[in-house]
């Protein structure tokens, strides 16, 4: 961008001064869409003196004119020059799109043309006067170098403004705005006045290209949007190639100083008259620069800005001009004392505003965002200024959370904040968030934190103590600290614990063992396993025990390289309710490994858990059966003994236990099936013989494996036995269902005997495939002649075995009946062959 403002040889030229002219609510919750500055300094001495008539923007230049003098600058890049037009105001002033030329009319008519870059002595003015304005002319050079004029238009009162965007002409007189098509010499439409009530000296056309296409008329408070389209040819006839649609009217608050595009959307300049309480005149009030979003029959407010310019109280609405750059979206708002540049808030102003309104939060992730991007601000400054106000407002753990993020890798920041934490109190808040991996601040700082804690707050410390590494701070300075808190609180569970840990990060695992096995804590075995401190323990077997013996065999069992069986059983040799649960552990396990021990097991089992004695007399095969049968003896275990003298030969004593101990006919009959001793029957029958209810119960169990009829015979006639009938019926069911059994296996043997002779016959019944592979098993040629031609004859069994018919033997004594000599001689069946394939 070049900029030239209007001012005297020796003025100093300077932009972007900031100024308070922007007025607004101070609450208002809504972000301004639009940033404002002043032309200052030079600017404002010129202004002083003289007034802004007119401006222009270009990509490259900017061009401003002041009266009375008919002065104008312009600035490009490092240089300004300033030329003298007229005596007279200046009314308009354009460039072209090259911004190379300027073109210039005055209030006395005349138009003038000058190129603003000399270069080859490159200098042309275009002067001609022009005393009717109420004519529109067009001056074109022709070959000969010489200008012709043109009328566009005449006789419709004063032209007051116009717009030229490539090929189209658009101007406004008191009637209407006109736009006019160069390349076809054609008037395309006439877009009339809509408040005719209105001077239109006072309240000015405003005109606004869009883009090639498209023209944005402001007249007093009425905003007409008109697209230039193409004629469908059909329609032509001897109407123009083109056409005028209004895609969009509507109606304003304010009447309308000027328009400028920006996006989609309009900036709007409006001219604001309010009503004075105490004076009957009305007074201006300040301009507004709106952006506007049109509708086809109305239009959205987007924003709306009211500008302190200077001296605005004096100023009408032809005296407000608006002019913008397309290519920066800048927008200048001139009048007579003051020029206000207004361009679209970047994200620096965007953070700059969420700071204002204490919105630290969206800020902070505005400039994480946009940090490539913000030229003004740094994002640590908006973090810590975001803690900062966290912490005027009492949040203190939302203002600690934060400097993990804010803070980042800067120690220096963090130990100033740690700092600042203590002096108001707050320590405890910030104690979560320190660093504690790679980067770390100095010990003095954790340890200021820990006795902060150690003194108001035990737990907090022991939290502190499990979740920071041993490694932050010097651990002996603070075990001398939780140890002089415990000559206060000597039983203090939650300072034993945190002792516990602290020895155990200085490499102290058996003071910190002894400690957990005092409090019974269930780190114990974890501090055992992960410092393998199994030679420490040997002494405490039975401490552990008492704590969780469950946890503490299983440890030792699966430690056995290192604490021995035969440790542990010297150790709990004089707890054998412990030494019991260890060995049964152990038993359960591996039956070999504890072996020597099985004898010992049996008083154990005996003593603290007879369910499982039995179990382990049958599992065990290292026990002595004596010393068992005679413990189980002792305290007349009967079911063990019953197990013991089975397993050492003497069923009948163990058949006379159960049925003189027990009485349980039915265990006595699951004994002898167990046994399957004809002789224990028999001694079963004779002791039940006399005892009906026993034999009630023989009847009902024997049938499928004694015959019935031993029993029956030796029963007395005349005894009275519970249940006879049903017994019989039972037996006979019983004798039935083996019948029926019988019979059902022999049809299933018939059925498959059948179905096996079907499928041996349907296979003995198929082709043989018979090839010059396969040859004579007496003559070892091949079965097929060389010549197939000839007749032949081959004789094939079903086992396979092939024969020219020539070389079998004869058939012997059945005629026509012949037989495979091969399988003959072994004397195997036909069919063999076969199945030996099949094998």
């Amino acid at each position: 961008m070049i900029w030239g403002i209007l001012g005297n040889k020796n003025n100093s030229w300077k932009i972007l001064l900031r100024d308070c002219f922007l007025h607004q609510e101070e609450d208002s919750e809504e972000e301004p869409k639009l940033k404002y500055e002043r032309l200052s300094n030079g600017m404002t001495e010129i202004l002083q003196n003289d007034a802004a008539s007119c401006m222009t923007v270009h990509d490259k230049v900017e061009v401003m004119i002041h009266h009375p003098q008919g002065h104008f600058r312009v600035r490009f890049t490092h240089l300004t020059q300033t030329f003298h037009i007229s005596s007279v105001k200046i009314n308009q002033i354009s460039l072209d799109e090259s911004g190379e030329h300027v073109g210039i009319c005055s209030e006395d008519g005349k138009v003038q043309v000058f190129g603003l870059y000399t270069r080859e002595g490159f200098h042309e003015n275009f002067d001609c006067p022009i005393k009717v304005s109420f004519s529109l002319l067009l001056y074109e050079r022709n070959w000969l170098n010489r200008w012709k004029t043109s009328v566009l238009h005449e006789g419709e009162g004063t032209i007051t403004n116009i717009k030229w965007r490539a090929n189209l002409i658009a101007w406004a007189n008191n009637v209407g705005v006109k736009i006019y098509d160069i390349s076809t010499k054609q008037r395309i439409t006439n877009v009339l006045r809509d408040n005719v009530s209105l001077r239109p000296d006072m309240y000015p056309c405003s005109l606004c290209w869009k883009d090639n296409t498209t023209l944005i008329v402001g007249w007093g408070s009425s905003i007409k949007i008109c697209a230039v389209k193409e004629r469908n040819p059909t329609e032509m006839r001897d109407l123009p190639s083109r056409y005028v649609e209004i895609v969009s009217a509507f109606e304003t608050e304010f009447f309308i100083c000027g328009l400028a595009p920006l996006a989609d959307q309009l900036v709007t300049l409006f001219f604001v008259k309010e009503n004075s309480d105490q004076m009957d005149e009305e007074l201006c009030a300040r301009p507004r620069l709106d952006i506007i979003q049109p509708l086809p029959e109305s239009c959205e407010e987007i924003s709306s800005d009211a500008l302190t310019v200077r001296n605005f109280q004096d100023n009408e609405c032809r005296d407000y001009r608006l002019e913008h750059s397309e290519g920066e979206s800048l927008f200048y708002i001139i009048s007579p004392k003051d020029i206000v540049v207004a361009k679209e808030r970047d994200q620096d102003d965007h953070i700059d505003w969420l700071v204002q309104k204490k919105k630290y939060e969206e800020a902070l992730m505005a400039a994480e965002i946009s940090f490539k991007n913000i030229k003004r601000h740094d994002v640590q400054k908006i973090g810590m200024d975001y803690i900062n106000h966290l912490v005027d407002t009492g949040d203190y753990d939302s203002a600690a959370r934060k400097c993990q993020k804010v803070l980042g890798k800067n120690m220096e920041l963090w130990e100033n904040e740690v700092y600042r934490f203590k002096t108001i109190g707050q320590l405890k808040a910030i104690s979560q968030y320190l660093p504690r991996g790679d980067l770390r601040l100095r010990p003095a700082i954790y340890e200021m934190i820990l006795h902060e804690f150690l003194k108001t707050d035990y737990e907090g410390f022991a939290t502190l103590i499990r979740e920071w590494p041993g490694d932050l701070y010097n651990n002996m300075a603070i075990v001398q600290a939780v140890t002089d808190h415990l000559k206060r609180d000597p039983t203090n569970s939650t300072l034993l614990t945190t002792l516990a840990e602290l020895y155990t990060y200085d490499q102290r695992y058996d003071r910190a063992l002894e400690i957990y096995l005092r409090l019974r804590h269930k780190d114990v075995y974890q501090l055992i396993h992960k410092h393998d401190l199994f030679s420490s323990i040997e002494d405490k077997i039975v401490l552990l025990m008492d704590f969780d013996k469950e946890k503490a065999v299983d440890m030792l069992l699966d430690n056995e390289d290192k604490i021995s069986i035969d440790k542990v059983v010297e150790e709990l040799a004089d707890r054998p309710e412990l030494l019991h649960v260890y060995l049964h552990k152990l038993f359960k396990r591996d039956h070999h490994k504890g072996q020597k021990y099985h004898e010992r097991q049996i008083g154990l089992y005996a003593e603290y858990d007879r369910p499982n004695l039995l179990p382990f007399l049958r599992d065990s095969t290292h026990c002595p059966l004596e010393k068992a049968l005679e413990i189980c003896q002792q305290r007349n275990f009967v079911e063990e003994t019953v197990f013991l003298l089975s397993r050492m030969g003497n069923c009948r004593r163990a058949l006379q236990m159960i049925m003189e101990e027990l009485a349980d006919v039915d265990k006595a009959i699951e004994f002898a099936k167990d046994q399957d001793d004809a002789e224990l029957w028999d001694d079963l029958i004779s002791y039940s013989i006399d005892k009906p209810p026993f034999i009630t119960g023989l009847l009902n169990n024997i049938g499928t494996h004694v015959d019935p009829i031993l029993l029956i015979r030796r029963i007395k006639e005349g005894m009275e036995i519970p249940n006879l009938r049903d017994s019989l019926v039972k037996i006979l069911h019983d004798y039935n269902l083996q019948i029926l059994l019988r019979e059902g296996c022999k049809k299933i043997l018939v059925a498959d005997s059948l179905s096996l002779l079907q499928k041996m016959h349907r296979t003995q019944m198929r082709g043989v495939r018979v090839d010059e592979e396969n040859i004579c098993e007496s003559c070892h040629t091949s079965i097929l002649p060389s010549d197939m031609a000839k007749t032949f004859n081959v004789v094939v069994f079903h086992c396979r075995h092939m024969f020219h018919k020539e070389c079998l033997p004869s058939s012997g004594t059945i005629p026509g009946l012949q037989f495979c000599n091969i399988c003959s001689a072994k004397r195997r069946g036909p069919g063999s062959g076969i199945l030996e394939m099949k094998k």
